[in-house]
């Protein structure tokens, strides 16, 4: 065995005894398990009004944007996307990336330095935490959800940075809370920061967003990054603010750069589900809905998005009890370290509006009939 072969047997190994194996699963067109694992949040990947436009668009384009986007691969449907993304979201200037991560990795490594002090959220996505590592940034990790330890950074004397980033999540992924954006983006203002706002699962689930809701948007010193592959069912990524940063980013974002353009069906896929997002508030509203049934009947507090987190004792009881919910034809999503900020495994239930009453019933019964085996 190579020196290779003998390394990777053993990391697996180490993997196994800790429960911390990760395997795909792939799943078919017409599985009759019932997802509530998944991002899907509107159940917008395969509405119809959704998939005819990213089919039309791939017929009309073709299969790939067929370049970076400064050489030949932006396209119409890229303008129309970014300039719709702007409206809605009560920004001035819009960027699309391929995806949601690229999206965190170009704002960050473009905006942060040597001269930048970046402060971030302990629960950030790893996007964000990637983005901070290539910026080669100094960085201060507060506590999650502490806004006086943020005041202080920004506050600090020692600072010799002349410029700050706050990063964090409008509603996190993990634990489902939301970010005190309100009195972050005043300390923004106050100390001359940017406060970088990861609405990945707000966009969608709260409308426009968190920030916009919040009547954050549009500010000079407010970013926000957002998926397109989340609640708005297609996929794709992009950085909304000021006009400068838009300009910013096309010349400094290495990760935009440096990238193939958007594939033409997900940008009008993306661009059709922000029309069903306007026209059929509903949506979220059975999202939120069932989100407060869903903690209800597992005995967890109310998250303030779509995502549920349950704590479990392990690791392994985290795989056992995934595996014998789809066992019963229910699939859940699981954190094991190290996806988990605070170390704790825990099964992740996603609520979506895209499944049928009878299913999402059926789904309630067999997890709350599984809890008391696993917690």
């Amino acid at each position: 065995m190579s020196v290779w072969t003998d390394w990777w047997a053993q990391e697996h190994a180490s993997r196994e005894e800790a429960g911390l194996v990760r395997r795909l699963r792939p799943r078919g067109v017409d599985d009759p398990t019932i997802d509530l694992a998944g991002n899907d949040y509107l159940g917008l990947a395969r509405d119809p009004a959704v998939t005819r436009a990213a089919a039309t668009a791939a017929l009309q384009w073709g299969a790939g944007a067929g370049a970076s986007r400064l050489v030949t691969g932006t396209l119409a449907v890229h303008e129309e996307l970014e300039q719709t993304l702007a409206r809605d979201l009560g920004q001035p200037a819009a960027l699309v990336t391929s995806t949601g991560y690229h999206a965190n990795l170009a704002v960050v490594a473009a905006l942060a330095d040597r001269g930048t002090r970046v402060v971030s959220d302990a629960h950030v996505h790893a996007s964000l935490v990637d983005g901070v590592r290539l910026s080669r940034a100094r960085l201060t990790i507060v506590p999650h959800g502490d806004v006086d330890a943020v005041a202080c950074a920004l506050r600090d004397a020692e600072r010799a940075e002349e410029r700050a980033l706050v990063l964090v999540e409008s509603v996190y992924s993990v634990l489902g809370d939301a970010a005190p954006l309100v009195e972050l983006a005043g300390l923004c203002e106050r100390h001359g920061g940017l406060l970088v706002v990861d609405e990945a699962h707000g966009l969608g689930v709260h409308g426009p967003g968190l920030v916009a809701r919040l009547g954050l948007a549009g500010l000079d010193h407010v970013v926000v990054t957002a998926t397109l592959s989340k609640a708005l069912g297609s996929q794709g990524g992009a950085v909304l603010g000021p006009a400068a940063l838009r300009e910013h980013l096309v010349n400094r974002g290495r990760a935009f750069v440096f990238d193939t353009g958007l594939a033409p069906a997900s940008a009008a896929g993306a661009l059709a589900a922000l029309h069903e997002v306007r026209r059929r508030p509903d949506l979220a509203a059975t999202v939120h809905r069932r989100v407060g049934e869903l903690a209800t009947a597992l005995d967890v507090a109310a998250p303030a998005g779509a995502v549920l987190s349950v704590p479990m004792p392990s690791p392994h009881a985290a795989v056992a009890a995934q595996a014998a919910a789809l066992d019963a034809g229910v699939r859940v999503g699981c954190f094991r370290p190290p996806s988990v900020p605070d170390g704790v495994s825990r099964l992740r239930v996603t609520a979506s509006a895209g499944v049928a009453d009878d299913d999402w019933s059926r789904a309630l019964d067999v997890l709350v009939g599984m809890m008391g085996t696993f917690r």
